[in-house]
């Protein structure tokens, strides 16, 4: 295969990101006609939103099988076909029922993304710029939601303008299809299956022919590749159990913060504080603009500050956010003050999630398990998160009704609070660590017997 650019490698490894928050985002603003134009009720509006996620718990709880199976490069393939499928098929949908299968299809590709891209581009990159890296996928998360705002007002003028936000998709699919096929394996999954010479290969491009750095990375990982792969029972083991903690726990509470309650419901906020619907997409825009900026801060700082201080500091000013958006609500609700107070807050809420809990939490899935649950760990956790999100995106309008707004935003502040204590209690530290180094760090701590098989010693 012919030899591509770091940055290319990067670049095309993380694309998948850009049709995660596209396809999970342009519903947000879809939705506002589509509900006219079929004829939904709340219920069928919530399923239409939700389904994409039944969908990436399908695809999400798969890859761990076919991770390990086939290989990163050739998932990221067949995940791109089925975005392109589900993309082109949900904006031709005729009726509900059409339109509620392919948004489930189009799942099954986020869900892959989401479990595959954090692990394979970890597994590529260098340990000085595993997280900065990492983070990319999260900027191209942020980049694809910007743009399904922009297209989303952009068709607002037309009838079947949900169709083309919607169909919009299999364009980047496409890219994505075509770019994955100069896309490297990962080296860890070259030297599992016996390919030392490719991994090697691969590492001398991604280390710019270091070759000391190359041979210390390889020795690491043919060790741990001698490690027999592992199932439910290594999964949920003593040696484990730390990086499961921290896995699952950042999956749940970046989903059960409210986040995504945000993202996928923005405009209905917007239009429920005084806005237009025109209005409210207007300033959807501006929300994901600012979200693209502050995810690139991340990047430059995901290798400089620990992961747990960035998940406190985040949960701390969103839980502010918050208490802000629910006493002008509680007090000064409906008056075009409270409107302005209250946007200026949620994108403020926003901000702190983009810089913090939306790129930390697939850092950490990617890199804290054991090459040999790696598959079956980031999976699982990619499963959590989305089934958290269909919760909470499938309540969340049912709790705007029997609550209200303001005291919802009370109770996603409640969570922020309750994130820092369990974040600085139970995660684990993992900036600055080779994978290798993380899991001799798990054996260490948890005293299990295989510590100096995955040394090396």
């Amino acid at each position: 295969m012919k030899k591509v650019s770091n940055g290319f490698i990067y670049t095309f490894g993380a694309l998948g990101g850009l049709l995660f928050g596209y396809d999970i985002a342009s519903v947000s603003g879809a939705i506002l006609f589509i509900q006219k134009q079929l004829n939904l009720g709340p219920w069928q509006q919530g399923w239409v939103v939700s389904s994409v996620l039944i969908g990436a718990i399908i695809g999400a709880l798969a890859t761990s099988k076919f991770l390990d199976t086939y290989g990163r490069r050739r998932l990221l393939i067949w995940a791109s076909v089925i975005f392109f499928i589900g993309a082109i098929t949900s904006g031709f949908a005729p009726d509900f029922w059409v339109l509620l299968f392919t948004r489930v299809i189009l799942g099954i590709g986020v869900g892959i993304t989401s479990a595959l891209i954090p692990a394979y581009l970890h597994e590529l990159a260098p340990k000085r710029m595993h997280g900065a890296v990492a983070t990319m996928f999260q900027l191209m998360v942020m980049i694809g939601i910007l743009l399904a705002y922009i297209l989303n007002y952009s068709f607002a003028h037309m009838y079947t303008g949900w169709r083309w936000m919607l169909g919009f998709a299999a364009l980047p699919a496409a890219i994505l299809f075509f770019g994955s096929l100069f896309l490297p394996e990962s080296p860890r999954f070259l030297a599992k299956v016996g390919r030392v010479d490719d991994a090697r290969n691969v590492l001398m491009g991604t280390n710019k022919g270091d070759v000391k750095a190359v041979d210390k990375a390889l020795k690491e990982i043919q060790e741990n590749a001698k490690m027999p792969t592992g199932g439910w029972k290594e999964l949920f083991g003593k040696g484990v159990r730390p990086a499961l903690i921290t896995g699952l726990g950042v999956a749940l509470f970046q989903q059960v913060i409210g986040s995504n309650s945000v993202i996928f419901y923005a405009p209905t906020i917007f239009t429920k504080v005084g806005w237009g619907v025109i209005a409210a997409l207007l300033a959807h825009i501006g929300i994901g603009t600012i979200n693209v900026l502050v995810t690139v801060l991340a990047m430059f700082m995901m290798d400089k500050v620990d992961r747990k201080k960035m998940l406190e500091f985040g949960a701390a000013g969103m839980g502010l956010s918050l208490l802000v958006m629910y006493t002008i609500l509680k007090f000064d609700n409906g008056s075009k003050a409270a409107a302005i107070v209250s946007a200026i807050a949620l994108t403020v809420y926003i901000a702190f999630y983009a810089t913090t809990w939306a790129p930390v939490t697939w850092v950490f899935i990617g890199e804290v398990f054991p090459l040999n649950i790696r598959g079956l760990g980031t999976s699982l956790c990619a499963a959590m998160n989305w089934l958290a999100d269909m919760v909470v995106s499938l309540t969340f309008p049912m709790m705007l009704s029997a609550w209200g707004l303001d005291n919802a935003f009370l109770f996603y502040a409640v969570i922020c609070g309750i994130a820092i204590i369990v974040v600085h209690k139970e995660f684990i530290e993992t900036r600055g660590k080779s994978l290798e180094e993380i899991e001799l760090d798990l054996h260490k701590a948890s005293g299990t017997l295989d510590a100096s098989k995955v040394a090396g010693r």
